[in-house]
């Protein structure tokens, strides 16, 4: 070949491979968009034992074509506490068998029908009014466009099978399979997809060899390269785990150790896997037959790599534990700053959206207990339960301004659907309801520290008040937090019902106090503090209402739950 081919063929790679990953990132994208909210559900219900697990993740997998997308979010939820470690696993070995779905589709012979595909995808997208159908008919142009790239690379690298320098390299994959391990790992490494990978390995092993019958690589080649391509993409998986809790680092290790271990013991099997493969494969010409029987291979050393690991998960907990070793310290619904939130998941915004809720969920409990605070500080007069009522409410604090950092970037990230921008809005306007909940706990706090530390007592009557006040005021947010977990209209009404009742108590309240000044059985002074605790008292209530309406708004929108 001379320099102006080598040329051609490296732009022609370039571009082609450009295409096929920009193919695969909006199909992957826009599937998410159509289906990633019921495959979240699918994770959720199918994550009891170790066989649904794989279920799960495979069935994941292959809708929204994506086992780093999956590896990804299942590396949030470990990290979040919503899924165990060995659930994680499971649903990690289930990916691996959803991503061989994308070469076994790429192995269909379908030159003839892209530009159609292409033509029908703009026009669904172009002319379709609902978001849905608008991101279908994206996911269907994505589709196409994968093997525009593909026929590309296929069509650039045809002068190869004549280079007596590439068949040379292939020989030597074929007699040393532990280059062809390497060869595919470095090429995953690079590229980040193993999808591509394995696609440009298809392309490469279509091309025919001298005889015009046999490929350039054959399937004994094309195996080793398919083990590195599968141990190259356990990379994402390492990079995503960066910075997140040792269980979610020790899940990123589970799928490099799968991997590993299942190349190692297949590179000892090449030439009885290869037997095995041309078996159960479609029977022909090489060279026509090749494509399928690499993305065949691809999807049966996962499944037997699957099956061999199952009922190891104990063995692969214990492994991982080894590699990454250290107690993992859960974090405490008391520890400072947001302990969920995972801006690796801002591309998943179903995903980034429970992670929200969870952290709503310890604001909530949180800003009860400094309520329930409150109320011992007035009732027993101790510091102690002042200085924790501080410190909850400057974590409620800290919590609320990262979630709403969190939450722009989500917006920013421009990959919700409109659905979902309107489920996030209704969960801000309840979290900055629960922000203005825990500033009038604050407002309290100096009253009451003044109280107890200059020893300034209220009248028996007016502490009764006050205990009582508090004492509704925790029940009404109590209940608020379980219409927000059930989305129950009724209880909703009921917190409505409540808060009326609280601020009528609240009015009598400042009335009694001004009757107790007339009969001298309080002091004037008083007035202020005892005003000032009163109407937090109130406007807590009235905030719990605010978040039951927003409930009925939005008693259909899932994500107002926390």
């Amino acid at each position: 070949m001379d320099f102006k081919q080598i040329i051609q063929i490296v732009f022609g790679m370039a571009g082609g491979l450009s295409l096929f990953i920009f193919g695969m990132n909006l199909m992957s994208e826009s599937l998410q968009k159509v289906a990633g909210q019921r495959m979240r559900a699918v994770l959720g219900a199918l994550t009891k034992n170790p066989v649904l697990g794989v279920l799960a993740g495979a069935l994941v997998t292959a809708v929204l074509q994506s086992s780093s997308a999956t590896t990804v979010l299942i590396i949030g939820f470990i990290s979040a506490g919503l899924m165990s470690l060995p659930q994680g696993i499971s649903v990690i070995f289930g990916a691996n068998i959803g991503t061989t779905i994308t070469a076994q589709i790429i192995a269909f012979k379908i030159s003839d029908y892209i530009w159609p595909i292409l033509a029908a995808g703009f026009l669904i997208s172009f002319l379709a009014k609902r978001e849905k159908l608008k991101n279908a008919g994206l996911a269907i142009f994505a589709f196409g466009l994968l093997f525009v790239g593909i026929e590309t690379m296929g069509g650039v690298t045809k002068p190869l099978a004549k280079s007596e320098m590439f068949i040379s390299l292939m020989q030597k994959v074929r007699d040393i399979p532990a280059l062809g391990i390497l060869v595919g790992t470095v090429m995953t490494l690079v590229v980040q997809s193993s999808s591509a990978t394995i696609a440009v390995l298809q392309n490469f092993a279509s091309q025919a060899s001298a005889d015009g019958v046999s490929s350039v690589i054959s399937l004994s080649g094309a195996i080793p390269i398919l083990l590195g391509d599968n141990i190259g993409t356990t990379i994402t998986a390492l990079l995503a785990s960066i910075g997140q809790s040792r269980d979610a680092k020790r899940a990123a290790v589970a799928h490099s150790v799968f991997n590993v271990a299942g190349a190692f013991l297949f590179v000892w099997i090449v030439p009885l896997f290869a037997q095995f493969i041309r078996f159960i494969s479609p029977k022909g010409i090489e060279v026509q037959v090749i494509a399928r029987q690499i993305a065949n291979a691809h999807m049966a050393f996962n499944v037997f790599n699957t099956i061999l690991w199952l009922p190891l998960i104990p063995l692969m907990v214990r492994i991982v534990n080894f590699i990454v070793r250290g107690d993992e310290k859960e974090k405490q619904i008391g520890a400072k700053r947001a302990a969920f939130l995972d801006k690796k998941l801002l591309a998943q915004p179903s995903a980034a959206m429970i992670l929200i809720q969870k952290e709503m969920r310890r604001m909530f409990l949180l800003t009860e207990k400094s309520i329930a605070s409150l109320e011992k500080v007035f009732s027993e007069r101790k510091t102690s339960a002042l200085s924790k009522v501080q410190k909850r409410t400057q974590t409620v604090r800290e919590i609320d301004g990262e979630i709403i950092d969190y939450i722009s970037s989500l917006f920013s990230a421009g990959a919700m659907t409109e659905l979902q921008s309107t489920q996030t809005a209704a969960m801000l306007c309840v979290m900055n309801d629960a922000a203005r909940i825990n500033s009038q706990c604050e407002e309290i706090i100096p009253i009451a520290k003044k109280c107890v530390e200059r020893d300034i007592k209220f009248s028996e009557s007016a502490v009764k008040e006050i205990l009582d006040g508090l004492d509704k005021t925790k029940k009404i947010f109590q209940l608020t937090q379980a219409a927000l977990v059930s989305r129950d209209a009724e209880i909703a009404h009921k917190i409505i019902s409540s808060s009326e009742k609280i601020c009528s108590l609240g009015r009598n309240s400042t009335k009694n106090h001004l009757k107790r000044i007339g009969k001298k059985l309080c002091k004037p002074e008083l007035t202020e503090p005892f005003t000032i605790i009163i109407q937090g008292i109130t406007r807590i209530a009235i905030l719990c209402a605010s978040i039951a309406e927003e409930i009925l708004d939005a008693k259909n929108i899932e994500s107002v739950a926390l």
